[in-house]
């Protein structure tokens, strides 16, 4: 399994959120298969969003692509997002 991180400013959550919700199918298409959703704790117009991939690969492909860029200008992300895939080594809940 692997990660990628989406980091971004948006303008406001509150339309940020359901064109992210909206863009779901398109990242289960891109082989994502979950991911956790955080906003900044001095900042919550800042997302960092974690996903899990099957793929590495296809996940470049999607960070990438015109889909992800347009979902993002309708969502009123501020910017460019920083983006960085990680092997996962360990995932542990306590």
């Amino acid at each position: 399994m692997a990660s990628m991180f989406i980091k971004h400013r948006v303008a406001d959550y509150a339309r940020w959120k359901p064109v992210f919700d909206e863009h779901e199918p398109l990242r289960i298409e891109y082989g994502t298969v979950g991911h956790s959703l955080h906003r900044d704790a001095d900042d919550p117009n800042v997302i960092i969003i974690a996903f899990r991939v099957n793929d590495l690969n296809r996940a470049k492909e999607f960070a990438g692509s015109e889909e992800l860029r347009a979902a993002m200008e309708r969502a009123g992300v501020q910017g460019p997002p920083e983006i960085w895939f990680a092997d996962d080594v360990e995932e542990k809940r306590y």
